[in-house]
């Protein structure tokens, strides 16, 4: 598959600003926001491309969750951390696409554990046609991904093995839970390192390994991404609990309607001086919506979603510190706009 990368300035119509709405990424360089722009469009071209399929089943089921967009955060990073070499080539887009192929895998398989029916603004796979089906489009777009990887050498080819099984045993965590003696806080903080901070830890190293930069910077993108990616689910915690639906975009309290305990209530249950009440209510999924109003007033006021704010805060510091060693560049400053926009959007 050959996609060749846009000049200069030639990125596509409406691409540049829908990259400057793009979780918080500040990209004051013009070059770099059209060059970025202009990747991504790229990728999203070999998205559609590689979900091809002759069975109109696994063709519609696959293309579904491509076309309902997303940030696509993923491939962004990919193309971002390339900017620390000197190649900006074929493999670069293709390891981006294949991350974000990854990306949707997951969010298959996520749907069908959490019985979800929206996904993305659009009806999930499971809901239009059925679990089977959104089992089975996931294992599509992972084995597409491997495919694209391949082409990538046997060293990208294992450490997207890798990510797999970071990927499986950070969702196996979270559905058995901690064990006795396991402190919950501990347990959880590791969950999101798995599930979401393994694959843009992988996202970072690509696009350096692929660009050609050097192995310390490749590493660096690494902890960066490993510790970026765990301040997402982080700041996600906080503002489903702190903000109100209008500014959300859904309702409030979706992790209290699901019974999923999230860091500011883990640390309000390990208060001793939480209010019982709240304690009572955290109990399992609450499903009255004056009960789940009930729950986000006494969680606001309680000690929990203070420290969860002050664990973002040191997870937001230690990804900017992971960047010092990377060259000055305005790449480095678009990395360090998301730290900060990931802790500013919290309050």
């Amino acid at each position: 598959m050959s996609v060749s990368s846009p000049p200069p300035g030639a990125a596509r119509d409406g691409a540049v600003e829908d990259l400057r709405a793009t979780v918080g990424l500040q990209i004051q360089d013009e070059p770099l926001l059209r060059a970025i722009a202009g990747g991504l469009a790229d990728v999203e071209t070999m998205l559609r491309d590689v979900v091809k399929s002759d069975v109109p089943a696994v063709h519609d089921a696959a293309l579904h969750l491509v076309e309902a967009g997303g940030k696509r955060f993923r491939p962004l990073f990919t193309l971002l951390s390339a900017q620390f070499g000197p190649k900006q080539g074929e493999q670069v887009l293709i390891a981006a696409a294949a991350v974000e192929l990854v990306h949707l895998a997951t969010l298959y398989h996520d749907d069908v554990m959490d019985e979800a029916t929206m996904r993305r603004g659009a009806e999930s796979v499971n809901s239009r046609w059925d679990n089977t089906v959104a089992i089975l489009t996931g294992d599509y777009l992972f084995a597409h991904a491997s495919r694209l990887v391949a082409d990538l050498g046997t060293d990208a080819a294992r450490i997207i093995a890798e990510t797999f099984g970071e990927l499986v045993s950070g969702q196996m965590r979270e559905t058995v839970g901690p064990g006795p003696g396991d402190d919950p806080v501990e347990h959880y903080l590791t969950v999101i390192a798995q599930k979401t901070g393994s694959l843009i830890a992988t996202s970072g190293r690509f696009g350096g390994m692929m660009s050609g930069a050097a192995e310390e910077h490749i590493q660096a993108l690494r902890r960066f991404g490993d510790i970026i990616g765990a301040a997402f689910q982080i700041s996600d915690d906080v503002i489903d609990i702190a903000s109100p639906s209008v500014e959300l975009g859904k309702a409030q309290g979706t992790d209290l309607r699901e019974g999923v305990r999230t860091l500011p209530m883990l640390y309000a249950l390990a208060d001793p001086d939480t209010d019982p009440r709240l304690v009572e209510l955290l109990a399992g999924p609450i499903t009255d919506d004056d009960l789940v109003a009930e729950a986000l007033e006494l969680l606001r006021r309680s000690s929990g979603l203070e420290r969860a704010r002050e664990t973002l805060s040191d997870y937001a510091s230690r990804a900017r510190a992971e960047l010092a060693s990377l060259p000055a560049s305005p790449a480095r400053d678009a990395c360090e706009s998301v730290a900060d926009y990931l802790v500013a959007r919290t309050f």
